[in-house]
């Protein structure tokens, strides 16, 4: 119990922060279908995973670069929500965890470039991770395209353990998501080829939802009228007249 409570909080302050210091532009191809189901977003600077979980109206376990989880505070609030640690040469690990979550009925996020996109713009090409856990699991992908202006974001170098980790900050302007419809994959994750299909068809899609979003927000940067942002998540608990 206390740690859905303790989830929510984050919820609900991740997604005012987001509505304060972004332009917010939220847009959904469908409703999210009920049941397990995968969260798959591009990954343009370490803001997203924080954005997305307010976005998100359910709880979600987030795979997520194992560091994070050594910053004092913060990686005790990761352990216990829930999320995954994602650590350098044990994929595989963390991969087992999500599909163990999406048997038991959860809701599994994973970023399919696995790393920050590319600073100069662009996309990497999808790890194999997201084509694994659709195969094992049968659950429904949902990708996600995120757009937000490159040259806001800011460079932090933190120290962890002795070593500096390299921060892509993005504390203001436009953010525009749009959540895709739900893609099913069926096969043998066995077979390489068709594992790697999975994440190309994936990211593909994710790129055309990112660049919907692009539209959508510089659209609105040249004076036109954006779509409906999303109603932020502590609306729901707060309303307000």
């Amino acid at each position: 119990m206390w740690d859905r409570m303790l989830y929510r909080t984050g919820q609900t302050a991740a997604s005012a922060a987001a509505h304060v210091l972004f332009q917010m532009d939220v847009a959904w191809e469908a409703a999210l279908p009920p049941g397990p189901k995968i969260i798959a977003p591009n990954h343009p600077s370490t803001t997203d995973p924080f954005v997305v979980t307010g976005l998100l109206p359910e709880r979600m376990h987030m795979l997520i670069d194992d560091r994070l989880f050594k910053v004092p505070g913060f990686g005790r609030y990761l352990t216990s929500v829930g999320h995954v640690p994602v650590v350098l040469g044990q994929g595989r690990a963390a991969l087992d965890a999500g599909l163990r979550l999406l048997q038991e009925g959860r809701t599994v996020a994973i970023f399919p470039e696995g790393a920050i996109s590319p600073l100069a713009g662009g996309f990497h090409a999808p790890r194999a991770g997201i084509g694994h856990l659709a195969l094992q699991s049968g659950a429904p992908v949902i990708p996600v395209g995120i757009y937000l202006q490159r040259d806001l974001i800011r460079l932090t170098e933190t120290p962890i353990e002795g070593k500096t980790a390299v921060g892509t900050w993005y504390w203001h302007g436009p953010y525009a998501v749009t959540f895709g419809a739900p893609l099913t994959f069926s096969g043998d994750a066995r077979d390489h080829a068709q594992v790697r299909a999975v994440a190309e068809q994936v990211m593909a899609r994710i790129r055309a939802l990112a660049a919907a979003s692009e539209i959508r927000a510089t659209a609105s940067r040249g004076g036109l009228s954006p779509e409906p942002a999303a109603v932020p998540v502590w609306r729901r608990f707060f309303p307000m007249g």
